[in-house]
């Protein structure tokens, strides 16, 4: 099983994560990684919106496997576009660590701590519009690279704070880093964070049947709400949209948002159903919001993401 995945030390940590799960599975399974460079590795110097969004880390990676020079991809949910090239799936979803986003910062505690002014790094307009409508009076700025390159940003005194994904600086054992996970009201996270999913090509039987092993159910339901959530949108990886689904016993509830990046203006609904109707329930979701004008914010985001 050769496992195609990014250089980036997260990355390479969720392939080993996924290589391991995949010998425990399956005691005599010869698995390798195939490290690759992405263009979203290569292009650090411009906003993502500006580049083509977060399907430039998967491109490489899915060329690979239709060249039939790897068997799979291991992915970062929230970097996977809702629509996949003709003949690639998303066969297994493991189980989701914390969703949410992380408050990082070597002087304050939390936003409510944040001096007026103060310089927030993140790289994306999601992050960006709710902590705006937030906190309208600090100032955000582009940050991106790796999560060490922008810890160490944050370290030599380039922003007063960043966030990043909760889920990543715990995989990496940097969980000391996080100050205060930002509670879903204020910030809710990318669509698939926290959710490390495993790609491959479709008509691939015995690799599928190899990774049903590794696949969370109750994952693949909320996974299922948000996409479907953010496909209805036709809403692309670097849109400013939101959502987090969760599950009950009998249902699944998913919370979503649609925002200017200023945060002048945020769209919020709830939508609810039954655990086996979660894409229904993620559907429901999108058409309230674009009910609610976010066609019209998507639109001219989509013109003009700037």
């Amino acid at each position: 099983m050769r496992i195609a995945t990014r250089r980036s030390t997260l990355a390479l940590w969720q392939a080993n994560h996924v290589a391991n799960a995949l010998r425990e599975a399956h005691p005599g399974l010869d698995v390798s990684l195939v490290p690759m460079t992405t263009e979203g590795d290569r292009q650090l110097a411009r906003p993502l919106f500006e580049i083509g969004g977060k399907g430039l880390f998967l491109k490489e990676l899915e060329r690979a496997m239709l060249a039939s020079k790897a068997d799979i991809a291991v992915h970062s949910m929230k970097d996977v576009p809702a629509e996949l090239p003709a003949g690639l799936c998303i066969t297994a979803v493991l189980k989701r660590l914390d969703p949410r986003d992380a408050f990082v910062s070597n002087e304050y505690a939390d936003l409510d701590d944040l001096p007026t002014e103060a310089i927030v790094g993140t790289s994306s307009l999601r992050r960006q519009c709710q902590l705006k409508a937030y906190r309208p009076d600090v100032e955000t700025e582009s940050l991106r690279g790796n999560v060490e390159s922008r810890l160490k940003r944050l370290d030599d005194g380039d922003f007063t704070a960043v966030i990043l994904a909760s889920a990543g600086l715990k995989r990496l054992g940097m969980a000391d880093r996080i100050r205060a996970p930002i509670p879903t009201n204020i910030c809710l996270p990318a669509i698939g964070q926290g959710v490390i999913g495993v790609e491959c090509c479709e008509d691939d039987t015995s690799t599928r049947e190899l990774l049903a092993a590794l696949n969370h159910d109750e994952t693949a339901v909320l996974i299922t709400a948000e996409r479907a959530f953010s496909n209805a949108l036709a809403a692309d990886c670097y849109l400013p949209v939101a959502a987090l689904a969760e599950a009950s016993v009998t249902e699944v509830s998913i919370t979503g948002r649609v925002g200017m990046p200023d945060g002048s203006r945020l769209i919020t609904g709830t939508a609810r159903g039954p655990l086996a109707e979660s894409e229904a329930a993620g559907q429901s979701l999108a058409l309230d919001l674009l009910n609610q004008g976010a066609a019209e914010i998507l639109d001219r985001l989509r013109e003009n993401p700037a």
